[in-house]
């Protein structure tokens, strides 16, 4: 049963979850498989639905849940609506013009953040919301999404950049720590910002900069040590370091992508190979990852681990090796196939993901029946 102060923030979860589902059939449309009656201009909506309507609003809801303040819940909404408003087919500017709003609230909210807590990821995080809302104003004005798709790029990596460098302060850094992790954060930045000029210079600079990233956070991240540990510890820190992977992966295909279209694989092969090594690869395995933290604390229901997780945890790093062999060979085939097992991976997520909720609420009913221990 949801309590009635939960209803706002449970209904928002439950519409980010439908937008990922939607962006899931929306992507096996592209990628070649035959749903033709779904509507040619929601197809096109695959990208927003994902970043905009599942990713905005989540991010933006776990923003707010944190803030504790009823008006940090106007991002998710904003973003929300207009992500529905794309999907029930309406015109765009409207549901464009919202999701920009959205951005605009979250960036509102880290603002106000900064304000009370002026700290190195408080900032981090703070250009995220400001990478996204500069994306989405961009895209409100005509842009075409592979225009501004690394505007929603720098969103997502310094979001969860972020919030791992706050994470890492318990470890109190030294000053070079923190150094070298500036430099990272400068040449992701610096690339976010050339490439909207000189594109093929600014790739190569944010491809320099992921990597960097990737670098020091399989360097100095807290995750080193949790790996060490058994159950949900060491479950989300191989999801971490899987991420990190993908992240360096896309940085390196940016840094070479031009040497790669010229050897012959398809330009849209390429260019897919850097979204998705960074959209699935880095994005969901960051989620998968925070997943049985992150869901209690946004439907405030208790989620239990099991080792089922790993499955869909192989199976999506698996199907994302398959998919990016064959973006870089050439071969529609295996980039089919793989979207195919990606899509299957993601479903298995939320299978496993109300499994553990269910098995949470049993046992925190089992633990409730018996009493809190004596001590």
């Amino acid at each position: 049963m949801v309590r009635l102060n939960d209803l706002p923030r449970f209904s928002l979860l439950i519409m980010s979850l439908l937008f990922l589902l939607l962006a899931l059939w929306t992507g096996l449309v592209r990628l070649g498989w035959d749903t033709t009656w779904l509507q040619s201009r929601l197809v096109l909506d695959h990208g927003p639905l994902m970043v905009c309507g599942f990713l905005g609003t989540l991010i933006s809801l776990e923003r707010a849940v944190a803030l504790g303040r009823w008006w940090g819940y106007i991002a998710p909404f904003m973003a929300g609506i207009g992500s529905l408003e794309l999907a029930v087919g309406l015109p765009a500017g409207p549901g464009m013009l919202l999701i920009a709003l959205g951005g605009l609230g979250l960036v509102t909210i880290f603002i106000f953040i900064i304000v009370k807590q002026p700290t190195l990821f408080t900032m981090t995080m703070g250009l995220g919301a400001g990478a996204w809302f500069v994306g989405n104003a961009l895209w409100l004005t005509g842009r075409a999404i592979p225009q501004i798709a690394h505007w929603w790029i720098g969103f997502l990596v310094l979001t969860i950049v972020g919030e791992r460098l706050e994470l890492n302060r318990f470890l109190a850094p030294s000053r070079y720590t923190k150094s070298t992790f500036c430099i990272g954060l400068g040449l992701f930045l610096s690339g976010l910002i050339v490439m909207s000029a000189i594109p093929v210079q600014g790739n190569r600079i944010l491809g320099i900069g992921m990597v960097a990233l990737t670098l020091w956070l399989a360097r100095y991240d807290v995750a080193r040590f949790t790996v060490q540990r058994k159950g949900l510890p060491r479950f989300i820190a191989l999801c971490l370091f899987g991420g990190y992977a993908w992240l360096g992966i896309g940085g390196l295909i940016r840094l070479f992508s031009v040497p790669l279209e010229i050897a012959g694989s398809p330009v849209y092969l390429v260019y897919d190979a850097t979204l998705h090594s960074i959209f699935l690869g880095f994005v969901f395995s960051m989620i998968f990852a925070h997943a049985p933290i992150i869901f209690p604390a946004v439907a405030g229901r208790p989620m239990a681990f099991r080792r089922v997780f790993y499955c869909h945890v192989v199976l999506l790093h698996m199907s994302l090796i398959v998919r990016i062999a064959g973006d870089l060979t050439g071969s529609f085939s295996a980039y089919r196939c793989g979207g195919l097992l990606s899509v299957i991976a993601l479903l298995m997520f939320l299978a496993d993901s109300m499994y553990g909720m269910a098995a949470g609420q049993r046992e925190a009913k089992a633990l409730n029946s018996h009493g809190a221990p004596s001590l």
